[in-house]
């Protein structure tokens, strides 16, 4: 479903996209500038207490990774470069989002368990990469998982979001166990991967 979603949401940024081409920006400059958006927006907003407007901006700049993938495909950018780059940066944006929900819940939001939570999405969202990486610098293949980067970015979000209109922070605690969870599962997943394709390739 977001898969689709992106789809929709890239086409509707084909005119911005255009209009940043012609006004001479780059497709890389839209990703680090978006990167540093969601970065400054995640560690000074959330710890601050900002749950709703640290979403509402972070949310803003994520769209960047939509916008800076539509300049790529009109002009003819696209290629392993900005792949490596949107993919470099995307973890630290990932990193700052769930360091600035530690750095709350860890201290003025007086909730440990969030905050332990959070730390553990944070530690495991870093090894789920690493693992695909790594099982493609051997020459094989690791792509499968329970859950892919844009369902959970959007699932923490929109927790962090609906906590800060109100909700009870359990909404936050439930929606980060489940997603430490699957980050789990799918470092699993990648390991029993690779494990049956070399198990497969002795003789």
């Amino acid at each position: 479903m977001l898969s689709r979603l992106r789809g929709v949401v890239g086409r509707a940024l084909d005119p911005l996209a255009a209009a940043l081409l012609r006004a001479g920006l780059s497709p890389d400059v839209v990703t680090v500038v978006g990167t540093l958006g969601v970065v400054l927006a995640a560690l000074v907003l959330y710890p601050q207490g900002h749950l709703l407007a640290g979403t509402l901006v972070i949310t803003v700049f994520v769209l960047s990774d939509l916008l800076d993938g539509a300049m790529a495909r009109r002009s003819g950018r696209a290629g392993p470069w900005g792949a490596f780059l949107d993919s470099t940066l995307d973890r630290f944006g990932d990193a700052a989002i769930f360091s600035g929900l530690v750095l709350y819940f860890g201290g003025r939001g007086e909730d440990p368990l969030i905050a332990g939570l959070a730390l553990a999405c944070l530690v495991l969202g870093s090894i789920v990469p690493y693992a695909r990486a790594r099982a493609e610098g051997l020459g094989l293949t690791a792509n499968v998982g329970i859950a892919e980067r844009a369902d959970r970015l959007a699932a923490v979000l929109v927790a962090t979001g609906v906590v800060g209109l109100g909700a009870p922070t359990a909404v936050l605690t439930v929606v980060l166990g489940l997603l430490a969870v699957a980050s789990l599962v799918t470092v699993v997943q990648r390991m029993a991967t690779v494990r049956r394709q070399i198990m497969r390739a002795v003789p």
